[in-house]
């Protein structure tokens, strides 16, 4: 026989097409640690050590990527058109950086910053004025941005081939290295001074 406790009793373990809102809860893992055991051939100092340094590599690298989306939407002048089409393009690179760098990170077993305002306290790239500047400030700080970057992945990229984590290292040189060594030259090249209309004689 089926008494009303036992029809609520079932009732509250049934599943119903309703969302629940607001939930909240503690932390899985807290930032700054890795999970001790995985089964990856490294010890949980190297990959401690390791998503350390890349969460400062993934931090400086979200800073400029937003920068280059700031230009892009801030150029202005006679090369706009070219300057507002490169910045876009580089700035889809390097949110491809961002998403393998944030993967890297979560694959050994750490956590990989996320929001803009852990961001903003611990990037190392400067923080530019809200309004708009001059095509060769803007390109100037781009590149400054990415001298930040490629010198502490060299850095990083030895650091990580001593401790045996070639994945790391692979992922550093391969991607992240030539990337922005790439990203650099191309915007070196519109700082250096040209005639437009006559040659030199």
């Amino acid at each position: 026989m089926t008494t009303a406790s036992s029809i609520l009793e079932n009732s509250k373990h049934s599943i119903k097409a309703e969302p629940r809102l607001h939930q909240r809860s503690t932390e899985t893992q807290p930032y700054g640690t890795v999970l001790p055991m995985l089964p990856l051939d490294l010890e949980e100092p190297v990959r401690h050590e390791i998503t350390e340094q890349l969460n400062q590599v993934l931090a400086d690298t979200m800073t400029l990527r937003d920068l280059y989306k700031k230009s892009h939407w801030q150029v202005s002048g006679p090369t706009f058109y070219q300057l507002h089409l490169l910045f876009d393009k580089h700035y889809g690179e390097q949110s491809e950086l961002v998403d393998v760098i944030a993967e890297r990170i979560q694959l050994l077993g750490g956590i990989s910053i996320a929001m803009a305002h852990d961001v903003a306290e611990i990037t190392s790239i400067e923080r530019p004025p809200r309004g708009r500047e001059e095509v060769p400030v803007q390109i100037s700080r781009l590149v400054d941005a990415h001298q930040t970057i490629v010198s502490e992945v060299r850095t990083m990229a030895r650091r990580a081939a001593v401790l045996g984590d070639d994945g790391t290292n692979d992922l550093l040189v391969s991607q992240v290295l030539r990337t922005n060594e790439l990203q650099m030259w191309f915007l070196s090249e519109h700082l250096v001074e040209m005639p437009l209309i006559h040659a030199t004689v």
